[in-house]
C-alpha cells in the first residue's frame, strides 16, 4: 500500500533535526519525531520505516545544500579547502549530527555528490587512485574530528582552560600551548589544521 504524501521527507527531516539539536543523538526516537510533528507515533511509520532512516534524511537535510561545484580557476588546494569548508560550516551549525555522517557515508547521495567533486579536483591535479583515497580518508579524517573537538569534545572550552592549568613542572609543553590556544579563533585553527593536513598530502600521497 503506498505511504501518504501529505507529509513530505523534508517536512520529517526538519522536525527530526529538530529533536537532535535539542538533545542530541540519544533523543532521537520515532515517538519524539512524531510529537514533534504533532502525530502518533504509528502514524509516522507510515512515512518512515525506522530510526536510521530518520538519521538518514536528517544528513540529506544538512548537507543537501552544500554547494559541490569548486572554485572555477583556482589551484587544486583552494578548490579542496573550500568544499571541506563548506561540509564544516553546514555541519557545524548541527554538531551533533557527526556520527551520523560517518554511519551514512556510503548512502547519502549528498556526502556522494560531494566525495565525487573532491575527488575530480584530486583526478585533476594529478592523483592516481591510491593517492585519492589516502588524500580524501585524510580530509574526512580531519574535517569530522575537527567538528567534533571544536563542538563536542571536552578538549574545547572548559578542557582547554583545564590543560592549560597544568603544572608547569610537569607538563610544561602542554600547558603553555593550552594558553596559546585561548586567543586562537575557530576558523583560524580549522584553516590552519586544514592547510597543515593539505601539505601532507600533497608531498606524500600522490
Amino acid at each position: 500500500m503506498p505511504r501518504p504524501r501529505s507529509l513530505s521527507p523534508a517536512r520529517i527531516a526538519e522536525a527530526a533535526l529538530a529533536v537532535i539539536d535539542r538533545g542530541g543523538l540519544p533523543a532521537l526516537t520515532m515517538r519524539a519525531v512524531a510529537q514533534e510533528l504533532g502525530m502518533g507515533t504509528m502514524s509516522l511509520y507510515r512515512y518512515v520505516d525506522d530510526r536510521r532512516e530518520l538519521e538518514g534524511l536528517v544528513v540529506e537535510l544538512v548537507l543537501g545544500s552544500v554547494d559541490t561545484e569548486p572554485p572555477p580557476g583556482a589551484p587544486w588546494r583552494e578548490q579542496v579547502a573550500t568544499l571541506v569548508r563548506r561540509v564544516r560550516d553546514a555541519v557545524a551549525a548541527h554538531p551533533a549530527i557527526v556520527p551520523l555522517t560517518m554511519t551514512h557515508r556510503h548512502r547519502s547521495p549528498a556526502l556522494l555528490r560531494w566525495g565525487e567533486a573532491v575527488t575530480d579536483v584530486l583526478a585533476g591535479a594529478g592523483f592516481d587512485a591510491r593517492g585519492r583515497v589516502i588524500a580524501l580518508r585524510a580530509l574526512l579524517g580531519y574535517l569530522l574530528g575537527a567538528i567534533q573537538l571544536e563542538h563536542l569534545s571536552p578538549l574545547a572550552g572548559p578542557g582547554t582552560d583545564a590543560i592549560a592549568a597544568l603544572p608547569d613542572d610537569a607538563y610544561p609543553r602542554l600547558a603553555e600551548t593550552a594558553r596559546g590556544a585561548r586567543g586562537l579563533a575557530p576558523e583560524e585553527e580549522f584553516d590552519g589544521g586544514l592547510a597543515a593536513v593539505l601539505a601532507g598530502i600533497a608531498g606524500d600521497a600522490r
